[in-house]
């Protein structure tokens, strides 16, 4: 005889569901830790960038490259565990240094290129303020170190320094690329050409920055003359 009673089944209890207040409470404690870490990276951008300026400082000063990290943080009031957290080593704080002059020199080209009323004008600033460094006992100052040690930098870290260069050769690219829908340079290549002329600009400068005399302006003016004829010349 059958047993009527239904048979329970082996049901698999439940985990507890978490508290509702649980769920509330996680935005909250986000923000928190977000705010905290928002704290620190500035302080800690804050410290690099007195390592930067302290070391841009000594360089200006010196006329050299490579000061010691011990004058770099006394001169930003800072303690070698400071200066350790942000860099692992002195080249790579001065791949820090490069971008940050590279970045002066990028918004320098931009302003005497939105003076110019034409695209190709534009293209001729940009060759100008870069000639330009050589030209003058302050831009030489600051520039001469990195003319002459750019190769060592790029040597240790090429993709950093690549980046820093591509502000410099992105206004001449975009110059040049307008020229050219302008109807002004109608056979330009911007990208090739922006290339070849930061590289002639480059080479010309690391030359004379080599050179404990300024660079002429009528030198400065013939290279010019002799890079937009070829911007020209490929057009035709």
């Amino acid at each position: 005889m059958q047993n009527a009673i239904p048979k329970k089944k082996n049901r698999v209890p439940k985990a507890p569901r978490a508290p509702e207040r649980q769920s509330r409470e996680t935005p909250a404690i986000e923000r928190a830790v977000e705010r905290a870490l928002a704290q620190q990276r500035a302080a800690y951008s804050a410290e690099a960038e007195r390592l930067v300026q302290a070391a841009l400082a000594l360089i200006r000063e010196r006329g050299q490259l490579e000061p010691p990290v011990a004058a770099i943080v006394r001169r930003a009031r800072l303690s070698n565990q400071a200066f350790y957290r942000h860099f692992r080593s002195k080249h790579e704080l001065l791949v820090a240094v490069l971008d940050h002059g590279i970045a002066l020199l990028a918004e320098y080209l931009r302003t005497r290129m939105e003076e110019a009323t034409t695209p190709t004008a534009r293209v001729e600033a940009w060759i100008h303020g870069m000639l330009e460094q050589a030209l003058h006992p302050r831009g030489a100052g600051a520039t001469r170190p990195f003319a002459l040690a750019r190769g060592l930098l790029a040597q240790h870290y090429p993709e950093e320094v690549t980046s820093s260069e591509q502000r410099l050769t992105a206004l001449v690219r975009d110059a040049i690329d307008e020229a050219r829908r302008a109807g002004e340079l109608p056979g330009a290549e911007p990208v090739a050409d922006a290339e070849t002329l930061y590289h002639l600009t480059k080479g010309w400068l690391e030359a004379r920055l080599g050179e404990e005399e300024l660079a002429a302006p009528a030198e400065a003016a013939r290279l010019e003359a002799f890079a937009m004829a070829g911007l020209r010349a490929g057009s035709a």
